[in-house]
């Protein structure tokens, strides 16, 4: 199979516990910039080494957006393909001939830069979808919000009916 032959020896994480990858980014940048630029939580509220670790092992996401940071700020390699950032940072595979570089320069003033660029993205994709809501017709017939159907076919009944009762109210006698 061709996913056996892959060499990882490329890509900057292969080999790199996450302890000492939080180490090497704390080192060089510092709590204050790794939140400012990240917004993970851990590097804001309380942040040590060990918390940061164990709160990245136990998130995806999170982890994610760390090891992606490490391999394209720190280690400042060039910005992965479509389908390769598709993929988890480790399973990457770093083009032959990219070696990484020095860690990029951060400071507060461009990470709050970089929020408001982000905010405002944010913003415009969110008119951009309730812009398409409004013209695109609903493709389902979404009934009325104001009719709500009870699952059970008791539309008209008031009384609530517990399905798993041995016995209920609204029951005929037979």
């Amino acid at each position: 199979m061709m996913n056996d032959k892959i060499n990882y020896g490329n890509n900057p994480l292969h080999g790199l516990g996450l302890k000492n990858l939080v180490i090497d980014i704390v080192d060089q940048y510092g709590f204050e910039i790794l939140f400012a630029y990240l917004n993970i939580n851990c590097f804001n509220t309380n942040p040590s080494i060990d918390s940061s670790v164990k709160f990245l092992k136990k998130t995806d996401w999170a982890r994610k957006k760390v090891e992606a940071f490490y391999m394209y700020d720190y280690k400042n390699l060039p910005r992965a393909s479509y389908e390769q950032f598709l993929l988890m940072p480790r399973d990457r595979v770093v083009p032959e001939g990219q070696v990484p570089g020095n860690p990029k320069e951060l400071s507060l003033e461009d990470a709050e830069r970089l929020s408001e660029e982000r905010i405002k993205k944010s913003a415009e994709r969110l008119q951009e979808k309730h812009a398409n809501k409004s013209t695109t017709p609903d493709p389902w017939g979404k009934q009325s919000s104001k009719k709500k159907i009870d699952p059970w076919g008791n539309q008209s009944s008031k009384k609530k009916i517990d399905p798993w009762a041995r016995k209920n109210i609204n029951m005929e006698k037979p």
